[in-house]
């Protein structure tokens, strides 16, 4: 028996799809359902590796957990990683397929629809039930020629879709009448319902506006969902996320973040806000690294030399000079590893013009960026004797004295090998692990070098898996659920 199908669009960007598609899946899986997500077109840097070895966008990873089963690269077919304003990396079923920009792009949809009919198809033949989440907005109806993220997909596989609007941001009214204003009329006809989210305070105050919404489109409304804050807990996807999130913790424990034009994977920061002894602040351009920090964390990000560049542009490199030169610590995760380095080399061009940047000097090796992609699991020890687990998903390859002290000997299936680099004195390092926080003993082992005394005892894991059950709670005693999943087909 075929899956079936329901779809959920929203009037624009960061409306809460990503969670409350994660909400949905936790619910129906606690149902007895075999409920998978999907997501045809996604534009993210945070990536999760897969089960079958490829790459997705991280909001499928954690939808895939909240329904029980691993992430797979069908699951996100069409991942696009930005690397400039105009460009971005196109990964087709987990694998690299190319670099295009904007308007390229759109000439190669035709043919990536093809493998994103195939990816549903073999994910809907071993389910109950695919929820899927668009991307963007329906009404962006200057691409709905060749869309393959909404409404072009919604045709193609025949689903009916519910139109998310976050009234947190104002205008959610407009918003979904707008909407149905501006868009054609057969994909008017394939919304079933709507959905109103990020509601605070008394939710009946919003009766009239459903009355209005649904006298101006004939649609019916599945209800209010109130704001629910916990949200934050769960790895963010768009980079969006961390405009609301520059300052987290009160902790005397700072953690300084550099908010890199190309930042990616910054969930890697989602453990270490629980710590009741930590803050982490990320760092917005125009602004001065903090004086106090005690670890100046230097992220992942998309473009390391475009990054690097960025990084000097803000004088962030004077900052962190005079940082380390106070003592204070430094670590830098795969782009901010190869970052802290001698040298960065791209001698194919892979992230713009060929040629070399200088890092920032603070570890004595240097990195030659290569065509192929290293997207694998890990598990290991740290130097210091921590387990630790994760996942690489990199360009590159990074050599120098300093590896001779690396951070992790780490195995990803093919035997133990040595990953990242020391500084002499210990207070400077490099790894290519993702997810490393979220190892409660490293995490904690490593938070108390740093001088906490007081640490989380709940299991990151834990707390991630309490919010999910939670969130379904809060989705079933708030909107029609049951109504919601009956419009599946």
């Amino acid at each position: 028996m075929t899956a079936k199908t329901l779809m959920f669009q929203g009037t624009g960007s960061d409306v809460g799809k990503s969670v409350l598609v994660a909400g949905l899946c936790r619910l129906a899986a606690r149902n007895g359902l075999r409920v998978r997500p999907f997501k045809p077109q996604n534009m993210s840097n945070n990536a999760a590796v897969t089960v079958d070895g490829g790459e997705i966008g991280r909001a499928q990873a954690l939808q895939a957990r909240a329904a029980g089963i691993e992430p797979h690269t069908d699951m996100n077919p069409v991942l696009l990683k930005p690397e400039s304003e105009l460009g971005a990396q196109v990964v087709v079923q987990g694998k690299v397929r190319g670099h295009a920009k904007a308007r390229a792009y759109q000439a190669m949809k035709p043919e990536l629809l093809g493998a994103v009919r195939d990816s549903f198809e073999r994910l809907r033949a071993d389910a109950d039930l695919i929820l899927v989440e668009g991307a963007g907005s329906p009404a962006e109806v200057n691409l709905r020629a060749g869309d393959i993220a909404n409404m072009g997909f919604a045709e193609t596989v025949d689903c009916p879709v519910v139109l998310i609007g976050d009234i947190d941001r104002g205008g959610v009214i407009a918003s979904l009448v707008g909407t149905h204003n501006v868009i054609p009329p057969r994909d008017r006809e394939r919304i079933a319902a709507f959905l109103i989210n990020k509601f605070r305070g008394d939710v009946s105050l919003f009766d009239e506006g459903l009355r209005i919404v649904t006298e101006h489109t004939g649609w019916p409304s599945l209800g209010v969902v109130p704001y629910f804050p916990e949200a934050r807990k769960l790895p963010a996807e768009d980079a969006v996320a961390l405009e609301h999130a520059t300052r987290e913790g009160s902790g005397p424990l700072k953690i300084a973040v550099p908010r890199l034009s190309r930042i990616a994977n910054f969930d890697d920061l989602d453990p270490l806000r629980l710590e009741p002894e930590v803050s982490v602040e990320i760092v917005e351009p125009g602004r001065c690294l903090p004086g106090d920090a005690t670890l100046i964390l230097i992220p992942g990000s998309k473009s390391t030399i475009g990054d690097l560049q960025d990084l000097r542009a803000q004088g962030w490199d004077i900052d962190i000079a005079a940082h380390v030169r106070r003592g204070g610590r430094a670590l830098g995760i795969c782009g901010g590893y190869q970052m802290l380095g001698r040298r960065v080399h791209d001698p194919d061009g892979l992230e713009g013009p060929a040629g070399s940047a200088d890092g920032l000097g603070l570890l004595d090796v240097e990195t030659v960026l290569t065509p192929e992609k290293s997207l694998t699991r890990i598990s290991g020890e740290t130097s210091a004797g921590a387990a630790i687990a994760g996942y690489e998903i990199h360009i590159g390859r990074t050599d120098g004295p300093d590896r001779a002290r690396p951070f992790a000997v780490i195995d990803d299936g093919s035997g133990p090998h040595e990953d990242g680099a020391t500084s002499p004195d210990g207070r400077i390092a490099g790894s290519y692990v993702h997810g490393m926080f979220a190892s409660d003993g490293f995490r904690r082992a490593f938070l108390a070098e740093l001088g906490a005394t007081r640490l989380a005892e709940t299991s990151f894991e834990t707390v991630i898996d309490g919010v999910l059950d939670r969130l379904a709670d809060h989705l079933e005693t708030h909107i029609d659920t049951a109504r919601l999943f009956s419009l599946a087909r």
